[in-house]
């Protein structure tokens, strides 16, 4: 399977793909390419449907240029944390970002979702994210409001009193609880429905099939959230001290 980055060729056959109809997968084989850098060139350059072949290699040489001049040279380059590979680590962030990009999510907004997952203190000042994703602190902000509106992120002030945004182990528990409200609203949304059609029309029977169904679904979420959330998040020292003084009491 070849390395290295994408050539012009090989983008004039992937938009020649997309004009065809033929999923990723299939793309890439042809390409004797793996899947992910089929689907991150895509969706990095205008999805699908606005992909250009002449475009996108334009744009790639454009951020390649913009990294040369970024990065540090010579013998005061600093060394990566924990001896990463600052290129596999960037390549890594592009593939997450596509994931996430792909479940919904605008392209700054995961772009920043997925710095504050890969940084080893799982929280990051807004200047720190301008200066690592190198855009505006407009987009970041127009970014992290919607991801606290979510309950992916959450704010704090540190001690020299800036704002700082954070991804910990509660983060995620907090946004299914609120991914599952927002199935609650639908739920009571679609009966309201059934009330103004009439119970006995097809599209009352429509919108009851939907409440039911998006009940159902926001009741696991939050069963699952709490079961996970307390077997997950459980200190095991915590589990064994309250062992240890079961064990004492039948002693």
């Amino acid at each position: 399977m070849p390395g290295g980055r994408l050539t012009q060729q090989e983008r004039q056959q992937i938009a020649l793909g997309l004009a065809d109809d033929l999923a990723y997968a299939e793309i890439a084989r042809r390409l004797d390419r793996p899947t992910s850098t089929i689907t991150r060139e895509v969706m990095r350059n205008g999805g699908p449907a606005a992909y250009r072949s002449d475009l996108a290699h334009r744009a790639t040489e454009r951020r390649a240029h913009r990294r040369r001049q970024a990065a540090p040279r010579g013998p005061e380059t600093p060394p990566q944390a924990n001896g990463r590979d600052a290129e596999a680590v960037r390549e890594y962030e592009e593939t997450f970002t596509t994931l996430l990009m792909q479940s919904g999510l605008p392209k700054m907004t995961s772009r920043v979702l997925v710095s504050l997952y890969t940084t080893d203190a799982g929280s990051l000042t807004a200047t720190e994210l301008v200066q690592h994703l190198q855009v505006s602190p407009a987009s970041v902000s127009k970014a992290v409001t919607l991801l606290e509106g979510q309950g992916l992120i959450r704010r704090e002030r540190d001690e020299r009193r800036r704002e700082r945004y954070l991804v910990d182990d509660d983060v995620w528990y907090q946004g299914m609880i609120t991914a599952a409200r927002s199935h609650a609203q639908l739920a009571e949304t679609a009966r309201q429905g059934v009330s103004l059609l009439g119970p006995d029309t097809p599209a009352a029977a429509r919108l009851e099939g939907i409440a039911r169904f998006v009940d159902f679904v926001g009741e696991s979420m939050i069963r699952a959230s709490e079961q996970a959330r307390e077997v997950l998040y459980t200190s095991p020292g915590a589990t064994s001290d309250g062992a240890a003084e079961q064990g004492s009491d039948r002693g």
